[in-house]
């Protein structure tokens, strides 16, 4: 079973505005209106595919009343705390003319201490049953920067690899805590790192050094696919480039949850790390083609797959 974490989950609206204008009246022509935040996407991405998957996180008001029927609706189990605060609203503007899309997100609720003991009592039951554990988004008022660190930390001992997908500094600190495998993209990397990448040898350096601040494995992901350097058994590791299929993209939102989710789903399969990049990075390419965090469909991964590069490369 996997275990997403999501600690600042909220309702994500997808609207669709044909030549959308700052400062203009626009009408949407369509509107998609889904249970968010990047764990919830993960599990999204996680039962399509067929594994069992729950969804754990904050959930509170008439909103965090919405997530949790809307995840019921869809069919992923869910475990949530419910807190006083109001869970937060995300929402996505895409503009088909010419495939940009303007994001806008809440900050989140305000998480109080005795909510957030209820989560740590929450995740040491609910990770003794976990295969693989997904602590992934941004962080909820209320909430140290360290959260991620110390639930790292906190679930380690339950034997279960886990996965760290968020940015700024709770990713450094919890990159610090040792995660099995860490997530950023682009820009979240460099934030880390401390400098832009130009080159293939930039993120190839970067991926190193992600696992010299903590991190077993790292993927850093791009607009074109990937860059990872996964930890073998005895002791090594293993550089890959990864390109993505080449797709006419409706929207980008979520692509790398969908990629998370998809390495995640293939791991539990007992697939091989290089194996699991190659689906995670179909499940990104299907993720784009229609709108909505973490939609795809399974006949698109399995058509995307076969297109997808890797390339075994030297560390620099």
């Amino acid at each position: 079973m996997i275990l997403t974490v999501t600690l600042n989950a909220a309702i994500d609206r997808t609207l669709t505005v044909p030549n959308f204008e700052v400062g203009f009246r626009h009408r949407s022509t369509e509107t998609l209106t889904l249970p968010g935040g990047k764990g919830v996407n993960v599990a999204r991405v996680v039962k399509t595919l067929g594994q069992p998957v729950i969804a754990t996180g904050f959930a509170g008001g008439r909103t965090g009343d919405r997530l949790i029927a809307d995840l019921n609706r869809e069919g992923i189990l869910s475990d949530f705390v419910r807190i006083d605060d109001e869970s937060r609203t995300s929402t996505a503007v895409i503009d088909p003319t010419t495939n940009i899309v303007t994001e806008i997100n809440e900050y989140g609720p305000e998480i109080g201490a005795q909510e957030l003991e209820l989560m740590r009592e929450k995740l040491e039951y609910l990770t003794k049953a976990a295969d693989v554990i997904i602590l992934a988004g941004s962080l909820p008022r209320g909430i140290d920067q360290d959260i991620y660190a110390e639930l790292i930390g906190l679930l380690k001992g339950q034997g279960a690899p886990i996965f760290l997908d968020t940015h700024g500094e709770p990713l450094r600190q919890g990159i610090k805590a040792g995660p099995d495998m860490v997530f950023p993209n682009r820009v979240e990397a460099e934030m880390i790192i401390g400098y832009e990448f130009s080159t293939n040898d930039d993120f190839i350096r970067a991926v190193a050094s992600l696992r010299e601040l903590g991190a077993v494995s790292a993927v850093i992901k791009s607009r074109l696919g990937c860059v990872a350097q996964l930890a073998n058994g005895d002791g090594g590791s293993t550089t890959i480039l990864g390109r993505a299929p080449r797709v006419e993209a409706v929207s980008t939102v979520g692509s790398g949850d969908a990629m998370v989710g998809g390495f995640a789903a293939k791991l539990l399969e007992g697939a091989s790390q290089e194996e699991c990049i190659r689906f995670a990075l179909a499940c990104a390419a299907a993720n784009t083609l229609t709108p909505g965090a973490g939609v795809l469909t399974p006949g698109d991964v399995r058509r995307l797959e076969p297109a997808v590069e890797l390339e075994a490369v030297s560390p620099v």
